[in-house]
């Protein structure tokens, strides 16, 4: 800031003695330098103070930020609950009314057997004696003689 050298010094003392007289120059000098040392005093405090003061704002702060994220954590804990909760709750019902596939398999099996039984009764209702009978369950055979239907309608 100030560039004071020897020169300079050397000039401020000499008008100092001038001006004050070598009888209060000591005294002069030493409340100068009291007050210097009080007013840099004064500065440290000062800025120790606005350093603690800072340091603490800056703590309190931290604090506050990990508060926060700590209760960011909670409700994020809470919302994965609430839907692993509603995910199970969800699935219970689609697993419950599932049935097994054993189950299908029986109830399919179940309807071909009534439905083959129910067409054979139809088909012996509606067909005459003499011809044979043809179910769903045996496919018919083939042979190279024609039906009596189509030797009829030949």
């Amino acid at each position: 800031m100030f560039d004071i050298g020897f020169p300079e010094l050397l000039l401020v003392s000499v008008v100092a003695l001038l001006v004050i007289g070598p009888d209060r120059l000591p005294e002069t000098i030493r409340t100068i330098m009291l007050w210097l040392g009080r007013i840099r005093s004064s500065f440290s405090n000062i800025k120790t103070e606005i350093e603690r003061e800072l340091g603490a704002d800056e703590i309190r702060q931290q604090l506050h930020n990990e508060s926060i994220m700590q209760d960011l954590r909670d409700t994020h804990e809470q919302i994965q609950g609430v839907l692993k909760t509603t995910d199970s709750a969800l699935q219970q019902p689609l697993n419950s009314n599932k049935p097994s596939t054993a189950a299908v398999i029986n109830n399919v099996a179940t309807d071909n057997v009534a439905t083959d039984n129910s067409l054979a009764a139809d088909n012996d209702a509606t067909s005459n004696n003499s011809e044979p009978k043809e179910t769903l369950n045996s496919p018919p055979e083939l042979t190279s003689e024609p039906t009596k239907q189509s030797k009829n309608s030949s």
